[in-house]
């Protein structure tokens, strides 16, 4: 029986929401003209945090009957929460004069009363000229109207006439879209839903102001106002747009790819996307670009907006609560999710970008690698080591190490002599191999030596300069050039040099690396051109402070588009080059992972969180970017277990492999010139440990594919945080050391050194231990349970029924053994689960029929197995043990299709009905009674 320690917990308050305007009417959005910028603001936020954070005081409203105000009286009546930078520039010290000479405010920092860190020093007036709306107009779908600027704003080549389109596509999705109304920009190459007609019951209403132009979105059910763009000046220039919004509370996530806590701080803080290769670091811009927030409203409804946009861009944050979006080219392009709780937020997302492929069965198993194991004999060796050990493994990968001269589509003829045999012997193991490639093609070799660069070059599928050369930088293989996969053609070079390496070694994934680009070279060895694509007017907040800061010219030609357009879409289309080729080459399912993202990516690939370190707070860090990548449609993804830079140590590589056995995505894999990290690399207590989490881990997998299936055809998450569970309960707000897989299973790592406890937060309800069956009855309570370096706390949700397999050493021996099926009683004796079963790796199983699928359920001391849709598949399965966990009182008798049988009842109420041989593919019953 495990004991539990109860910890005291202070609920925190939400945050006070603003005061509204006015009740809904339910009338349609209506054109409404705003005497001055002022009112908008002040009727609809008559409530605003002050520094502290706890004193709140009311916004006064100006109205346009009131004394004409001074200057100064203008821009001291702009609360410090409610300060929206005019002049976001770094690298410069803004003057009064600078700041003036926009037209905006000046208030240096010294001379503001309790100022801190964060807070503009320049910041836009009340009445900053704005954009007017001038006409609005219905259409079928929506409205369309035209806004016009009167005076420039302070950004070269200000666009004075914009059309604003909105379309009420469904009850819960609003698009709105603002564009250069007489010449065309650059738009997202992304395939979206053209909605047919207008929604007939949308649960938010919207509304304008003319004068200056704004948007104000409400909830129609709490009248909650989710969007209030007046607060600031919409700026649209052909290399500067920004716009602005209030927030209804500070609960905002998202806005990826960057390193930190799952809830984002509002505290004044930026978070810039735009591709970069730096190992992951607080504050920096990352692998990937994905321009979606979700945010938890007071009262536990949520709401998602996305900006289909692929130029550089920061989100600047602050404490009103606010935002404001910044990019320097393309349109505004935004889509609005209703929910109204969260798991709807992301479903309703990914009906727009597109829900995640259906991974191969064998993709959820262990992975390993390292960059540095020599030889393909040493890669070898290691695989018979955890097969000796009997440690599960399904996969072995190669890093770089394995290319002559690190040039793709080789492998060195001597390391890696073995190579063909050694995937050879992995196929007959019933395991696969996967090996890296890099988009970087080396440019150096004699003519007629290296085919890739050869043929590439006549085809002319590579990236150029502005004077239509092929653009040349350097990376892992010295001097390269970089394939344009915005270029039909380049899909089918790829298809066939994959294809060429497959005849030699049959590969049967794929891992993408270094596709930002990275360049090693900023721009390429030529440097960049001098115009306003490589240097333009703003720079958002990037590493570097350049576009071009290791990677290509922002200049550079592609076969869309400039890469400055492109750039974080390099990564996305690379992606769907690979998974195209895969598909062909080997006619199954594919796997791949890729560093570099963008929305939809979740389509073609899964995700690694990057280069990492060897480190406890790398530990940390991954859980909550695990959630964000589960936001962002890419539920496959996962940090390097034991971090990849560094040295490990046997306690955080044990303590890592618990938590990384629940990535949905799970690989060990580290540098070269450390030591080795793979579990037999350690002492036989550590061996020992990794090893049962990992057939933890393929015991689960049935489940595990399940939540897969769901994310495939509904758009659910896999790792999923607590508060989608439980949104009504504000604690689980900021919860990012624990997380649930799917709506059931609770898992709870140690992520300290030296501990031999950890302390989880249990939601109202009753859960129960994975292992053991015992039950605690939270009532929303922090616990300490005891976690030696051998175990990590799981838990099962009351209400669930989990189907478990005995675990083998790969997915294909587990997929074949029988399950054990575990039923998780609610306070009123109900349980449902549910399970999804094909071959594994088929393509469009589900699309063509070719599944089972099942449904479990509990009822009045009945467990039953219902067949909604079965194939061949689950006739190979048996169900062989039943375990219910919280039955009240021993059963005087069990019978199984109506059949007495043998049962066991233990003290901490567990019922277990072992050796029943069940077909899966029939439907069965067990009653006790």
């Amino acid at each position: 029986m495990k004991s539990y320690q109860k910890l005291a917990t202070d609920l925190p308050q939400p945050t006070e929401s603003y005061a509204e305007e006015e009740s809904i009417d339910g009338k349609p959005p209506c054109l409404r003209k705003l005497s001055t910028w002022w009112l908008g603001v002040g009727l609809l936020m008559m409530v605003a945090v002050l520094l502290s954070g706890v004193t709140m005081w009311m916004l006064r409203q100006v109205s346009g009957s009131q004394h004409e105000q001074t200057p100064l009286e203008k821009c001291s009546a702009v609360p410090e929460p409610l300060r929206f930078d005019c002049y976001p520039e770094r690298n410069m010290v803004v003057t009064k004069e600078l700041c003036e000479s926009r037209g905006c405010c000046f208030i240096e920092r010294d001379q503001l009363l309790r100022s801190r860190s964060g807070v503009p020093w320049c910041f836009y007036p009340p009445d900053f000229p704005s954009y007017t709306l001038e006409s609005l107009n219905q259409t079928e779908l929506g409205m369309v109207g035209l806004l016009r600027r009167k005076v420039k704003a302070y950004y070269p080549r200000d666009i004075e006439r914009l059309q604003l389109s909105v379309e009420f596509e469904t009850d819960t999705r609003l698009h709105i879209k603002i564009t250069d109304s007489t010449s065309p920009r650059f738009e997202v190459p992304l395939e979206v839903p053209q909605a047919m007609k207008r929604a007939e019951n949308p649960v938010y209403s919207l509304e304008f102001s003319k004068e200056p132009f704004g948007l104000l979105l409400r909830r129609r059910a709490s009248g909650a106002v989710l969007l209030n763009t007046t607060v600031a000046p919409l700026i649209f220039a052909d290399q500067f747009l920004q716009i602005s919004t209030v927030l209804p509370s500070k609960f905002l996530y998202g806005l990826g790819e960057h390193r930190s806590s799952f809830l984002h701080s509002l505290d004044w803080s930026t978070l810039t996307l735009w591709a970069r290769d730096v190992p992951p670091t607080e504050s920096y811009n990352l692998y990937g670009a994905h321009p979606f927030y979700l945010l938890m409203e007071e009262g536990g409804a949520a709401h998602g907006v996305f900006l289909l946009n692929s130029n550089t861009m920061e989100v600047a944050l602050q404490p009103a609560p606010a935002l404001t979006w910044r990019t320097i080219g393309g349109v505004l392009d935004f889509y609005i999710f209703l929910g109204p709780d969260p798991n709807m937020v992301i479903q309703q997302y990914q009906q727009v970008i597109g829900f995640p492929a259906m991974p191969p069965f064998w993709g959820l198993g262990f992975h390993l690698c390292r960059w540095g194991y020599g030889t393909s004999n040493e890669t070898w060796q290691i695989v018979k080591a955890m097969r000796n050990y009997q440690i599960p493994q399904d996969a072995q990968w190669n890093d770089i190490d394995y290319m002559e001269g690190y040039r793709d589509f080789t492998f060195d003829p001597e390391k890696f002599d073995t190579l063909p045999q050694l995937v050879e012997d992995l196929h007959k193991h019933g395991q696969y191999y996967v090996m890296i490639l890099d988009p970087g093609i080396s440019s150096t070799n004699p003519p007629g030596s290296y085919w890739p660069y050869d043929e590439g070059l006549r085809r002319g599928i590579f990236i150029n300069t502005t004077q239509g050369q092929t653009l040349i930088g350097q990376v892992w293989p010295g001097l390269t050039a970089f394939p344009d996969f915005s270029n039909p053609d380049t899909y089918q070079w790829w298809l066939e040099n994959l294809n060429r390496f497959h005849t030699r070694v049959p590969f049967d994934g794929l891992w993408i690396d270094m596709n930002e680009p990275s360049d090693f070279k900023d721009g390429s060895v030529d440097g960049c051109s001098p115009g306003e694509l490589d240097n333009p007017p703003y720079v958002p907040a990037v590493l570097g402070g350049s576009l071009s800061a290791k990677t290509v010219c922002a200049s550079a030609k592609q076969s869309t588009s400039v890469h400055y357009n492109l750039h974080n879409l390099y990564g996305l289309m690379e992606t769907k080059a690979t998974a195209s080729a895969l598909i062909q080459i080997r006619g199954k399912r594919p796997l791949v992972i890729s560093r570099s993202t963008f929305p939809s990516q979740g389509r073609y690939s899964g995700h690694w969180l990057g280069d990492n370190r060897s480190k406890w707070k790398d530990m940390y860090w991954s859980v909550p970017g695990v959630l964000s990548f589960n936001l962002f449609g890419i539920p496959l993804v996962g940090a390097d277990i034991c971090g990849f830079s560094g040295t490990t140590s046997e306690e955080l590589c044990t303590r890592w492999m618990q938590l990384g056995a629940f990535y949905p995505f799970a690989r060990n894999h580290n540098t070269q010139n450390e030591k080795a990290q793979d579990p037999v690399a350690f002492s036989s207590v550590a061996r020992t440990a990794m090893k049962e989490v990992l057939l933890t881990r393929y015991a689960l997998l049935p489940f595990l594919y399940t939540l897969f299936h769901r994310a495939h055809l509904q758009g659910h998450t896999v790792a999923r945080a607590l508060f989608f569970e439980f949104p009504q309960d504000v604690i689980t707000y900021s919860i990012d050391k624990q997380f649930l897989w799917g709506q059931s299973l609770l898992v709870t790592p140690v992520l300290e050194p030296g501990v031999d406890s950890v302390i989880g937060y249990f939601p109202r309800g009753v859960w129960y231990d994975y292992y053991s069956g015992s039950f605690l009855n939270s009532s929303g309570e922090s616990l300490k349970m005891a976690a030696p370096l051998d175990h990590i706390n799981l838990h099962i949700r009351e209400g669930a029924i989990l189907p478990t397999q005995k675990p083998g050493s790969t997915s294909w021996v587990s997929s074949g053994n029988p399950l054990r099926l575990i039923a998780a009683l609610s306070q009123n004796a109900s349980a449902w689960g549910d399970l999804f079963w094909d071959d594994g790796e088929s393509l469009d199983t589900f699309e063509r029929g070719d599944y089972s699928y099942l449904v479990f359920n509990v009822t009045q001391n009945v467990f039953t197995s219902t067949v909604l849709h079965a194939n061949v598949e689950a006739t190979y399965i048996t169900v062989d043990v039943l375990s219910v966990y919280g039955v009240r009182e021993k059963p005087s008798r069990v019978t199984v299709n109506g059949k007495e049988n043998p049962f066991s009842y233990l003290d901490n109420q567990v019922l277990t009905v072992s050796d029943l041989n069940l077909n899966l593919s029939q439907g069965f019953s067990i009653r006790w009674l």
